[in-house]
């Protein structure tokens, strides 16, 4: 049984004569009549009742009828909604974050998004740069906002922020008043760091900035996320260097001061897998263009 077949039925049910039926449906009707002949044979029921006059619906046709409906309904709307996905405007995107990203430009991008595209899931998925890496090659996730270079080349990357870094004190610390600080200044502190492996890239800049200054930093701690360095200098375990927008969620207790030293910025990217041909990507990188060219 093909849908054709259900839609001769309903055609012929609801004109209740194989001419009109014939012309409705554009074909001729002694191959309309032979159509409903061979549905009747293969459910093995008759579905109407004819005379040399008069054509009219069997009770199991009258069922048949009804589900048949049902049946049309939902390939049209299946064919509907294929056709929606396949060109963007409907479906699901997943996209990976960094904590920096949820402080600067990802709640933007969120919410316009949703407005422009409200028929389009967004899932969001909190992931260290080098784990939305694997998941944009392993289709986890579709899009990234993470922190360049990466390895290798298989996924596009677009800069759309830059920040620099700033030192992370406690209130009560003796350069809590300063209005900016000399790296040197931090050279006997103990300090709280992300672990290497979240951001091998930023962690050597911050070594070899310390370096350039005459020390080496004495680290106390490896942690993530975010809040959990800034809520560890907020006990006054130790201070850090972390990106400027880490301001946005500083704790009680926490004070963010410039350094007198040029410091290496921290980059956010968007990244995608070119190899993947998303329909729903090219209006995210669109929105995340609209808002990064307002900054």
């Amino acid at each position: 049984m093909e849908l054709r077949h259900l839609r001769y039925f309903v055609a012929v049910a609801e004109e209740l004569h194989f001419g009109r039926a014939a012309q409705r449906l554009l074909i001729a009707q002694q191959p309309l009549s032979r159509q409903i002949r061979d549905l009747e044979a293969e459910i093995g029921v008759e579905l109407f009742h004819r005379t040399k006059r008069t054509i009219r619906l069997t009770e199991a046709g009258h069922v048949f009828l009804t589900e048949a409906r049902k049946t049309l309904q939902q390939a049209e709307h299946a064919i509907l909604l294929a056709q929606q996905t396949g060109r963007g405007e409907i479906g699901r995107l997943v996209v990976g974050f960094t904590g920096p990203a949820l402080n600067t430009v990802l709640p933007k991008i969120v919410r316009r998004f949703k407005d422009k595209h409200p028929q389009i899931q967004l899932g969001l998925e909190r992931l260290h740069t080098n784990e939305q890496v694997e998941a944009l090659r392993s289709q986890q996730i579709q899009a990234g906002l993470l922190h360049p270079p990466i390895a290798g080349r298989s996924l596009i990357t677009e800069v759309i922020h830059r920040e620099g870094l700033v030192a992370i004190l406690p209130d009560s610390h003796r350069l809590a008043q300063s209005k900016r600080i000399s790296l040197g200044a931090l050279a006997h502190e103990p300090f709280i760091l992300y672990p290497r492996h979240v951001g091998p890239m930023l962690y050597d800049r911050i070594l070899g900035l310390c370096q350039q200054a005459g020390f080496s930093p004495r680290i106390v701690q490896e942690v993530v996320p975010q809040q959990t360095i800034l809520g560890l200098v907020a006990a006054e375990i130790g201070v850090s260097l972390l990106h400027a927008s880490a301001e946005a969620v500083a704790p009680t207790g926490v004070v963010l001061r410039p350094l007198v030293e040029p410091t290496p910025e921290l980059e956010l990217a968007v990244a995608w897998n070119p190899e993947i041909a998303h329909p729903v990507l090219p209006a995210f990188l669109t929105i995340v263009r609209e808002v990064t060219c307002q900054l």
